[in-house]
């Protein structure tokens, strides 16, 4: 989700206030709409839904309170984030056992409403995606993608494939952007439960008491706001798989009560006095060291145990840059159509400055140079130009040692396809379909450059 495509309501009767919040969140990319009264909060959120809205506790004739009670009525998927010059524990607990998602103090820091707001954004986008699960979760069967050519990686692809079937826990290893929840959706899509619902969430982007309430649910009545009996995301994937990402932000008190909820196969929810049977398989995925995380006292022991059972580690883009035509490719395919763009080709001098490119935000990154270059580009083909600045300015591809002069057009091109017949064992075929042409026009530039390679 972007943040542009996030609908972001300010409403303080302060102008002041309002005009740096709104420059702040403008700034960051997010769709801002202002009130500088309670009333006119009231009236905006009752002519359509925002997806966060950040109301002052205190104004005249309409307080924080009432806007906050007016959302959760009409918007009941929106996040309400109060803040206040009156900071008494008292205010803060009522705002939160009335359905806030966060509570903020004056004078506050713009770093500490930042986070606050990404938080907030995490969940919008989580339950976006539950509320439509369902109706997605037959798309995922044989049809989840793993574009890969590295062997270690397909080694690991095949692991996943043979302990898809038993059901037991998964641990996923790797820095951020490698694909870890990729990963998690293909186990599941070659698991027997590929017909079950397949729900994730974000252990590090809720407070405790709000993770426990998303993963446990409540019982109509357990808390003030609580108007309806709520199903918590472990029911929602019921017979099928629950990606725990980010397991290692966990609070040691929520470890616990999801290690009993493992271990017995059962749950209570918030405000309830029955358990509640479960039949769920755990995928847990993170960036850090979980042993170091166990060690040091901050991660359980036990439940570490529990869910490395079969443990799969993605390794960072730069270890394996053999895919990175392979993904280019089929990133440029998914953007130039999302587009509405004939792009379908990357120049040699495009293709040389992404692979020689060390990614330290991984296939995220491939992908978002990808995206940025078919925003860039009108015609057939995404050039060197097209891409992001970062990628442009690299020189590794360019130059045969340092003291030397910069490869020539023909020189780089002639290059990168004899680096492509060489990874595809001369295989003419597979080598036009990654430099995306076509064999005859692979067969000219072959003969142009004088390149020697044989089919195989």
């Amino acid at each position: 989700m972007n943040q542009s495509d996030i609908s972001l309501l300010i409403v303080d009767d302060e102008p002041i206030a309002v005009k740096n919040l709104a420059h702040v969140f403008k700034k960051a990319g997010y769709a801002i709409t202002t009130r500088q009264s309670g009333p006119g909060g009231l009236r905006a959120i009752e002519e359509r839904p925002f997806d966060i809205v950040l109301t002052d506790l205190r104004m005249e004739e309409v307080d924080g309170m009432e806007i906050l009670h007016r959302c959760r009525e009409l918007h009941p998927d929106s996040a309400v984030i109060v803040i206040t010059g009156y900071a008494t524990l008292s205010s803060a607990i009522t705002a939160l056992r009335e359905g806030a998602f966060h509570y903020i103090a004056k004078p506050f820091r713009l770093d500490e409403v930042r986070e606050v707001v990404r938080g907030a954004v995490e969940m919008v986008r989580l339950r976006r995606e539950n509320r439509t699960l369902r109706q997605q979760v037959d798309s995922y069967q044989g049809k989840v993608k793993f574009i890969t050519q590295d062997a270690a990686v397909q080694r690991m692809l095949e692991t996943a494939r043979q302990v898809a079937d038993s059901g037991c826990s998964v641990l996923i290893t790797g820095e951020s952007g490698t694909g870890k929840e990729l990963l998690a959706r293909y186990l599941h899509a070659h698991s027997g439960c590929a017909d079950a619902p397949f729900v994730a969430v974000n252990c590090g982007a809720f407070q405790e008491e709000l993770l426990a309430n998303e993963l446990f649910g409540h019982e109509k009545g357990a808390f003030t706001g609580a108007d309806t009996l709520k199903r918590g995301l472990i029911e929602m994937a019921e017979g099928g798989t629950l990606l725990l990402d980010e397991i290692a932000e966990m609070s040691p008190s929520m470890q616990v009560k999801l290690l009993r909820v493992i271990q017995e196969r059962e749950l209570f929810r918030l405000g309830g006095v029955h358990p509640i049977k479960t039949d769920v398989r755990y995928i847990a995925a993170t960036n850090r060291n979980l042993e170091a995380a166990v060690a040091e006292g901050s991660f359980r022991q036990d439940l570490y145990y529990r869910l490395n059972v079969v443990r799969l580690e993605l390794p960072a883009l730069a270890h394996r840059l053999d895919d990175v035509p392979l993904l280019a490719y089929h990133f440029l395919q998914k953007h130039a159509s999302i587009a509405g763009k004939s792009v379908r080709d990357i120049t040699p001098e495009a293709m040389a400055l992404l692979t020689g490119y060390g990614y330290p935000g991984n296939i995220r990154e491939l992908e978002n140079a990808i995206e940025f270059g078919v925003a860039m580009t009108n015609g057939e083909e995404l050039r060197a130009d097209h891409l992001p600045g970062n990628l442009r300015e690299t020189r590794l591809a360019f130059f045969r040692t340092p003291s030397d002069p910069p490869l020539t057009l023909e020189e780089r091109e002639a290059q990168y396809i004899r680096l492509v017949l060489e990874k595809t064992g001369g295989n003419r075929t597979q080598a036009a379909r990654i430099l995306g042409i076509d064999r005859v026009s692979l067969w000219r530039k072959i003969k142009r450059h004088g390149i020697n390679a044989e089919e195989s």
